[in-house]
This record gives C-alpha cells, structure tokens and sequence, in this order.
C-alpha cells in the first residue's frame, strides 16, 4: 500500500492511497476459506461447497469490507505518523469510474487542514475582572433575614404593612385555589398593599396578578401554579385572610449566633458581619470567574484572526450527519458552529503551548472538593477522608461524569492561566451594581 499527500493550498490537502492485490488477498482468502468451512448451500455437504461459489457468492462483500479496513486503519496510521492536524474527517472523493472488479485500487480523500496561527495572552486592550463585594446594605438584609427566619411570629388581628398574612388564592376559571403565606414587605403593587391594610382574618379580598409581587418567581409559587403558566399572567384572583402575624426579629445574642454557625465560632454581631460578607464574596467570585472567562474567550475569538477551510467543513458537515443536508442547510450549520470551532483550536493551542494537563490524582482531588461542597449543603460539614475516597471511586467510574468534572477542572485551569498572564483590570463593584453592567 502507497499513500501520498498532494498540498492543495495552506488549508486543504488530497491523500492518495493506492492499494494492490498483494495487501488484501491473503485477509481475503483467509475469510472466504472461513466461510467455506461454515457454509450451508442445498446439494452440498458442509465444508465441501467449491471455492468458486464461495467466491461468486460472498467474494465481492468480503474484498469490500477487507479494503475499507485497510483505508481506514492505514489513513488513520498515516495522518497520526505525519502528525496532519485534520479538521473533520477524512472525505473520500467521487470516482465515476471505479470499478471493484479490477484488482489494484487507488482512492483519494479530501482533507481539511487546521490553519496555523499565534494567541498573545497579554494582549494590548485589557479586559475587565470583577471584584464583587458585600456592602453594608446587601449584609444589614441579610442580617435581618436570618433574624426574620429565625425570630418569633406574634399573631395579630389586623393587617399592618409588615406583617405576614396567611391565606387561599382562589380564581375558579384557572383552576387556581392555593393556600399560602404572603410576606408583605414582597408586595411590589401598591393598591393591592393598600388593599390588603387593616384587613382582618375572614375578610376577601380581591388582588390583579400582573406585577404583583417584587420578584417574578413569587407568583407561580403563591398561587401554586408553574413558573410558565404564571409568566405575564394577568388575572384577578381572590384572597381570602386566615391568619395574620408579625415576625419578631431575633435578637443578636450569642444564641442566635450559635444556631447559625454553632457554638462559639461566631460570637458578636461585628463577627457575624463579617462571616457574612466572607460567604457572600466566596459566593460572587464564582460569578465574577464565570464572567471572566467568558469575556477571555470571547476576547480571543475577535482578535485572533485566521482562516478556516471552510469549502470542505461544509462539505464534511453536509454529507457526515444522521441525513445528508441541502447546500443551504449545510451552510447555515457551518455558520452556527464556526465560532465554537474556532475557540476550540484556540482554547487547544493555549493548552498545548502552556503544557496544560489533567493528571488522574489532580482529577480525584477535584472530584473529593466537588463532593465536599455538595456534602455540606447537607449538613456534612467534616466528611472522612474513606468516605470521600469511595465516593469519588464512584463517581469517577462513570466516563460522562469523569468527561463533565475533567472540563470543569480544564477551565479552572484555564481562568488560572489567565489570571496569571491575560492582561487584566480589576474593577470591585457591589452585587447590585454587577448585575446592572453586566445583565444590564
């Protein structure tokens, strides 16, 4: 077997594969002799069927078959040997006039090749890294909500402005009759707050669903129904008062401190703070990484330039799919996936040229931290190293769980590389402000 490469141009390249008897003969007989051996035709004991009718009768399948493994296997062994970076696969070219009774056979196939190109980490614009940070707002509410949660509720006979009411949603056309318990201060309509004011338990009151609550996902779930079925609804629906109390906010005693974080770990409210505002940014610099490394990636897909054979992607993304796809279908396929394709050589140079890799105990440990973390929203809070060892065996017995944690582990890596070297302003910005630039 002889194979050549003919450079099309700096993208594109055909391989030739010329294949003669002597490569595939001996396979052949082999199988035909095989199947001989196995073979039940009517007038002919087993084992004595003549080669002849073995050969017109399987001949053709088998010499088929042997070649196409030869191809595949050699071409693969030629592109890995010449270390060809392919884009695609491999497309065998249209021969009008191939004919399988010939004895030596050439094929060729098209190849599309991945462009060379140069990434500067330390590009000349910067790009912005957030720093997100707890201000005193965001901790004085979230203080008053853990007192709220775990203070005392007061039952009260008339409805005042900061009280929590409880009562049934009714509205018979949709199906709607939910009992629930509201919180005022989360009534955003202020006819419905006023509405609601000096009410007592027995009285109905008539409410409109359309911006009722300050956030969105409080509908659905105060009138039980789903998130869908609640987005821009905009109905009357009727509330009938039960129970009225007010929450009594718990004191900042040492108590209260050791419900939260147990005891003694935190032991003043300027402790307590503090412990917060930690959590919190813990909690935001996920954010602010998620959003670094978006802003990396697209960063260096706009400014590394280079070409891409796209004639043959097209091609390859039209005749390689669960149905061959029209010339317009194939290339608005290529369109949708150009830009992940791209990243995709760039993200696969960056690895490469910074000697990037995943080693198995770095995967374990990473598997152990994920475990941990998840463990701990569960009140597990100093798991054993045994026990974190046989979960991770586990887990790591799934390949889909191993291929999601390697590429999660892959972009830590990865956002650490660009710390380190990407050109990068910091900017600090509060909760509230990030969510403004950002989402807008």
């Amino acid at each position: 077997m002889n194979i050549t490469k003919e450079q099309i141009d700096e993208l594109n390249a055909v391989v030739k594969v010329a294949v003669t008897k002597e490569d595939y003969q001996d396979k052949v007989e082999t199988i035909l002799k095989d199947y001989r051996k196995q073979a039940n035709i009517p007038g002919f004991r087993k084992g004595q069927v003549p080669m002849g009718l073995i050969k017109k009768q399987y001949g053709k399948a088998v010499l088929v078959d042997e070649v196409n493994k030869l191809l595949q296997d050699n071409l693969n062994k030629y592109l890995t040997e010449e270390k060809l970076d392919v884009l695609g696969n491999p497309l065998p070219k249209q021969q009008d006039n191939f004919n399988w009774d010939a004895e030596d056979f050439a094929f060729e196939f098209e190849l599309g090749l991945a462009p060379s190109f140069s990434i500067d980490l330390k590009s000349k614009d910067a790009i912005t890294h957030y720093k997100i940070v707890a201000d005193a707002k965001m901790i004085d509410e979230q203080v008053e909500r853990l007192q709220k949660q775990y203070g005392k509720l007061i039952s009260k006979e008339v409805v005042s402005k900061t009280d929590e009411i409880t009562g049934t949603f009714v509205n018979e056309g949709e199906e709607i009759d939910h009992k629930t318990t509201l919180e005022l201060d989360k009534i955003k309509d202020e006819n419905a707050l006023n509405s609601l004011i000096g009410k007592k338990a027995g009285d109905v009151v008539t409410l409109n669903t359309k911006d009722l609550f300050t956030e969105d996902y409080l509908l659905g779930s105060s009138l039980g129904i789903s998130a869908a079925k609640a987005d821009n609804l905009e109905i009357e629906v009727t509330f009938t008062i039960e129970e009225i109390n007010e929450r009594e906010l718990a004191p900042l005693d040492q108590e209260f401190f050791d419900k939260l974080f147990g005891k003694d770990v935190i032991t003043s409210e300027e402790g307590l703070k503090e412990r917060i505002k930690t959590d919190s940014e813990k909690q935001f610099e996920q954010q602010s990484d998620q959003k670094l490394l978006n802003d990396v990636t697209e960063h260096f897909i706009d400014t590394t330039k280079f070409d891409l054979p796209e004639e043959f992607l097209t091609k390859w993304i039209k005749t390689t799919g669960e149905k061959q796809l029209t010339d317009d279908e194939a290339n608005e396929e290529f369109k949708k996936s150009e830009k992940g394709l791209r990243y995709q050589l760039i993200e696969g140079k960056i690895i490469q040229e910074n000697g990037i890799q995943i080693q198995f105990e770095e995967l374990k440990d990473f598997a152990k931290g994920f475990i941990k973390e998840q463990m701990a929203q569960f009140g597990q809070l100093d798991p054993k190293d045994e026990e974190l060892d046989g979960i991770a065996a586990r887990v790591l017995s799934n390949q889909d769980e191993v291929k999601r944690l390697s590429e999660q582990l892959m972009s830590q890596k990865l956002l650490n590389l660009y710390k380190e070297k990407a050109n990068l302003t910091p900017k600090e910005v509060t909760y509230e402000d990030f969510v403004k630039e950002v989402y807008g």
